[in-house]
């Protein structure tokens, strides 16, 4: 966070277009990720007396909650953000100000919120299986090299804003365009591989519980019930029997 809003990533991402393609993907993707690998729900549920904790899972068992981190919600507002930002007069209107205070604030919550979903390294209101999540990444990074093509071969964004800087130094608007398509593109996915690192690892550990749990059940079902001491005896076996 202090990265992308106080270091020279927050100085030049006004004014050159692959600086501010820089810092959304650092508050979209990396702050997040972090974040939620911190495991933020559960060292707050920890830290509340039991009535707060009961209040949380509550919260967490709500049908809006469950709705809110299902993946097709975070999903559509993790491709769906970078869109509206870059194909609206929000991405001007978000390079300062209150405005673009809640935009990077409004990154990392949704980045967060699919993180959070995806990961289930904290109480989530529905888990769900690890090869799930697999299937969806693969399919998401289809939608970010997308908008990288766009960007790139498509028209100049907000070419009036970046004209009236006047700027006289560094890179033509096309290229400095190109340079942010290329980031958002091939940056983002090369920070989605340690997110698949750990999507990876959940599903070995899935695999391998459930793989324990198949065993036990099997042992249950294989395993004779105990035989009274006459039963071995075949005399005795008989005699009962008849009687």
């Amino acid at each position: 966070w202090a990265l992308a809003t106080s270091s020279a990533i927050a100085v030049y991402a006004p004014v050159l277009f692959w600086m501010r393609a820089l810092q959304v993907l650092t508050l979209l993707f990396v702050v997040p990720f972090l974040l939620a690998l911190g495991r933020p729900v559960t060292t707050l549920r920890n830290a509340l007396p039991e009535s707060g904790r009961r209040r949380v899972d509550q919260v967490l068992a709500s049908r809006a909650c469950r709705v809110a981190a299902s993946p097709l919600c975070t999903s559509a507002a993790m491709l769906g953000l970078p869109w509206l930002l870059y194909l609206t007069p929000w991405y001007v209107a978000s390079m300062g100000g209150a405005t673009g205070s809640a935009t990077r604030i409004l990154l990392v919550v949704t980045g967060f919120g699919y993180f959070y979903a995806r990961v289930q390294s904290d109480p989530v209101p529905r888990r769900y299986p690890p090869l799930l999540s697999v299937g969806i990444s693969v399919v998401e990074s289809l939608g970010d090299g997308l908008l990288g093509l766009v960007l790139w071969l498509g028209p100049l964004i907000a070419q009036s804003y970046y004209a009236g800087l006047q700027r006289n130094w560094g890179p033509s608007a096309r290229t400095d365009q190109s340079v942010g398509a290329g980031v958002l593109w091939v940056v983002g996915d090369v920070l989605g591989v340690p997110f698949l690192a750990v999507l990876f690892k959940g599903l070995s550990t899935h695999e391998k519980r459930r793989a324990r749990e198949v065993d036990a059940e099997i042992e249950d079902v294989a395993e004779p019930e105990p035989a009274l001491w006459w039963e071995a005896d075949p005399q005795l076996n008989q005699r009962f029997r008849r009687g």
